[in-house]
């Protein structure tokens, strides 16, 4: 797979501090978090962490890509909403890696418009071409 070339038209700018147990903050300040490991990563679970904020970024992502689909289809997505699970566990090599589920619920049309849609907002959203090839993806429609 070769790397696409794209016209920018936003660059997003975060800093971490002191990693997975610290601080992230965007520069225009809109965002500032305290991160810290979930208890189930051995961490106090206090804070946010960098799985939950993937997951917030990829749901949203997600669902504004199933409006372009949708508005292109001619599709009502009104009252949908897409849920992203993120998992992070220890690859094989021994290192860490993530996987994601992505489900959606759309009200408004029939299961399997609701998959085609699905499947397509997948072809479109820039988080699932930066993992496509890279992780485990999986699409559901809720009902």
């Amino acid at each position: 797979m070769s790397i696409e070339n794209i016209a920018v038209a936003y660059t997003a700018v975060a800093t971490a501090e002191n990693g997975r147990d610290g601080r992230v903050a965007s520069d225009d300040g809109k965002l500032d978090v305290v991160v810290n490991p979930p208890k189930e990563l051995g961490g106090s679970g206090n804070g946010t962490n960098p799985e939950q904020l993937f997951a917030a970024g990829y749901s949203a992502c997600f669902q504004g890509a199933l409006g372009v689909v949708a508005r292109a289809e001619k599709a009502d997505i009104s009252g949908s909403t897409v849920t992203a699970k993120v998992g992070i566990g220890k690859t094989e090599a021994g290192g860490f890696g993530l996987e994601v589920a992505i489900s959606a619920t759309i009200p408004n049309v029939d299961e399997a418009t609701a998959k085609a849609l699905v499947e397509k907002a997948h072809q479109v959203c820039p988080y699932s071409s930066a993992t496509r090839g890279n992780i485990k993806v999986e699409l559901s429609v809720v009902a």
